[in-house]
């Protein structure tokens, strides 16, 4: 049998479930400690060296639909894959037929922006750069403007519909991606 104080933890468990369902705000996500491994989406250009073919090393800009237009191979799908993953995918694809031994290496020479917007000085369209944190996005917009919520931060990643809620801790950075938007909300007094 149930006891008054069980009942009551889990009624006010519930209303307070509801009361957040209730708002509207999105859910509070946990923020990783480790960089996210970085993936190639459209946009990004690339620096591709086959090591012993000039011919084929180039900078690639990545299309619409994720490929790179790549010499012998032609639409290579590099959308979703991390920089590593995309060499090693190129080399197997050389490796099969075309080239003895080939060696790649892919790096990035310039990401798709990330967005920010709410209660900062500059709302727009950013630059990214590696490891990119929410509080370092937060200066290059100009900082805090003074209505701004300085305890969390909105973000929605790129290719999702729905944006969640990062707490802001000194110890534990929240990572922007590129083409994240970043949203800083008003506090409320």
């Amino acid at each position: 049998m149930l006891r008054t104080s069980q009942i009551l933890a889990a009624l006010c468990a519930m209303l307070l479930g509801l009361s957040a369902c209730a708002t509207g705000t999105p859910p509070v996500a946990e923020a990783s400690i480790d960089a996210p491994s970085y993936r190639i989406g459209a946009g990004d250009r690339l620096k591709v060296t086959v090591f012993g073919e000039e011919s084929l090393s180039n900078e690639y800009v990545v299309t619409s639909v994720g490929d790179i237009a790549f010499p012998l191979l032609g639409a290579i799908p590099v959308e979703g894959r991390t920089v590593e993953g995309s060499a090693a995918f190129l080399t197997q694809r050389l490796a099969d037929g075309y080239l003895n031994d080939p060696r790649v290496s892919i790096e990035v020479l310039n990401y798709r922006p990330f967005y920010i917007l709410g209660e900062v000085s500059n709302s727009g369209e950013f630059a990214y750069r590696a490891n990119l944190t929410a509080t370092q996005a937060i200066a290059l917009a100009g900082g805090y403007s003074y209505r701004a919520d300085k305890s969390k931060v909105f973000i929605r990643r790129a290719g999702e519909t729905e944006e969640r809620t990062y707490i802001l801790k000194a110890n534990q950075p929240v990572w922007v991606l590129p083409g994240d938007t970043v949203r800083i909300g008003e506090r409320f007094l």
